[in-house]
């Protein structure tokens, strides 16, 4: 059995909103759209996905998914998660009345694709099948065979919902990586443990650096990217990331803006994934 996978994914600029406290929010935006890019590149490569179909209203986020391959639906109910689905699935089978169906998160950036194959595989036996996230506690993917209504159930305690609502649970080992969904600084750090993808791992590169040289009087210093080039920050950067001292050689994060000669961080912290 082949599948149709329909992906939610919010406006950028309202998704992943607990990584704020980590990632600052024009990084959290930039991340959430690496996950979701991430997901669709490792779903598409699946011998048991026909297509996915990406509901969002987010422009930059259709263009960019779009180009891996993803068909985008906007999101005309604007009701949340579950009408987005409800909405993707009805699309889905409007063009063809016997597909299969399966609504995936759209922030598993280690997804590797031979796990999701496994998902699918053992999905294939259930009219309706779905799959606990890491926590134990919501869902990172729901299935419906041909002719099955979806019923999406996530957010929160989904996990317990789509168990009462008559979906079997998809009890497999070594699948990690389809059930590492991210929404906070921890969750991302793990899913980094088991191997992000490309553009999470691009994006989380630019975010990077190590503490170079540090001046307390001024405030001021230089950092060293990973491929070695260092970049000045100076006092507003400093005083922008909340810090109250800084030692060369601790890991930091840090924003950049400008380009050649003119590149220059902006905001420097300590790094906390």
């Amino acid at each position: 059995m082949t599948w149709t996978l329909v992906v939610p994914l919010k406006p950028l600029s309202r998704a992943k909103t607990r990584l704020s406290d980590a990632a600052g929010d024009g990084l959290r935006a930039s991340l959430a759209l690496a996950f979701a890019q991430d997901t669709v590149d490792a779903a598409l490569a699946s011998r048991w996905v026909r297509g996915v179909t990406v509901v969002t209203d987010d422009p930059l986020a259709g263009r960019e998914l779009s180009a891996l391959g993803a068909r985008i639906l906007p999101d005309s109910p604007g009701r949340g998660l579950n009408a987005a689905l409800a909405h993707g699935a009805l699309a889905v089978r409007g063009e063809r009345p016997g597909a299969a169906v399966a609504a995936m998160n759209a922030d598993l950036p280690a997804l590797r694709t031979v796990e999701l194959d496994l998902v699918l595989e053992a999905a294939s036996g259930f009219a309706r099948a779905f799959l606990a996230d890491a926590a134990g506690v919501g869902t990172t993917l729901l299935s419906a065979a041909p002719g099955v209504g979806l019923a999406p159930a996530f957010g929160g305690p989904s996990r317990a919902r789509h168990r009462a609502s008559g979906a079997r649970e998809i009890e497999l080992a070594g699948v990690d990586s389809v059930r590492h969904d991210v929404d906070t600084a921890g969750d991302l750090r793990a899913a980094v443990a088991l191997g992000v993808g490309a553009h999470t791992r691009a994006r989380l590169a630019d975010m990077q650096g190590t503490a170079y040289t540090y001046d307390p009087e001024t405030r001021a210093g230089s950092v060293l990217l990973d491929d070695g080039t260092p970049l000045p920050f100076d006092t507003a950067a400093f005083d922008a990331g909340g810090l109250r001292m800084l030692r060369p050689g601790q890991r930091v994060r840090i924003e950049v803006e400008g380009e050649g000669e003119q590149r220059r961080v902006v905001f420097v912290t300590l790094q906390t994934f």
